[in-house]
């Protein structure tokens, strides 16, 4: 079985947060969600769970940081392509987020973006030819 990633996101308004990752490509898993959190499926194998502050809190007693403000994490998706990179990039900026708050990387063989979900957390979008990587050692 492959392992699995549940990445946990506090949000102010789970509504508008459901409503932007769908539209970024995430479905939502009902069986895992209700009034104070939701279950948002990238992939088989990536799982982002939209939790209100009020949930948040059970888990742990540390200060919810302000995202637009402070960073704890840099989260990172890959896509099949460059157009699907900028394409990812701009339905999150459609969606209410905001358009490459990092500075875009462009390396040839690698070519990333990045946006910001409405409370302020980022997300870099990474295509990658591995096959024209430089070799390391």
């Amino acid at each position: 079985m492959s392992k699995q990633i549940f990445i946990n996101l506090p949000v102010t308004d789970l509504e508008r947060s459901i409503a932007f990752y769908e539209a970024v490509g995430a479905t939502r898993n009902s069986a895992f969600s209700d009034a104070t959190a939701a279950c948002m499926v990238f992939s088989d194998t990536i799982y982002v769970m939209l939790l209100t502050h009020d949930k948040w809190r059970q888990f742990t007693n540390k200060r919810i940081v302000d995202a637009h403000v402070d960073a704890q994490v840099l989260l990172c998706l890959s896509a099949s392509g460059r157009e699907e990179v900028s394409s990812l990039v701009d339905k999150a900026t459609d969606a209410g987020g905001k358009g490459d708050p990092t500075p875009v990387q462009d390396f040839g063989f690698m070519y990333g973006r990045s946006f910001e979900d409405p409370d302020g957390h980022i997300w870099e979008v990474i295509w990658m030819d591995m096959s024209a990587a430089p070799p390391h050692g």
